[in-house]
């Protein structure tokens, strides 16, 4: 039961992942070629979210982490979507 967990928080986090750098992708093309419309702007539209800096400074090493920042649109949800059928189909 608890590898079954494991598999499924892995395989949802590499969705997430994977959909949004399509969805960046496609939000990039987008803005490329699509003419300027009430479309575009839809689709293009972005919320973003950030976290950080983190810095961790310990005795022998120290690092910072950030900031963190992650923009969902219109096109990154269909990246989302496109992978999960993609994956529903093959597995």
């Amino acid at each position: 039961m608890l590898g079954n967990r494991r598999r499924s928080t892995a395989r949802l986090a590499w969705i997430l992942i994977v959909g949004l750098f399509l969805g960046a992708l496609f939000s990039k093309l987008a803005i490329a070629y699509m003419p300027e419309s009430a479309a575009r702007t839809f689709l293009t539209t972005s919320i973003s979210a950030s976290l950080g800096p983190l810095s961790i400074d310990l005795a022998a090493v120290a690092f910072a982490i950030g900031p963190l920042t992650i923009s969902v649109n219109m096109l990154s949800l269909v990246g989302i979507v496109l992978v999960i059928l993609v994956l529903r189909s093959w597995l």
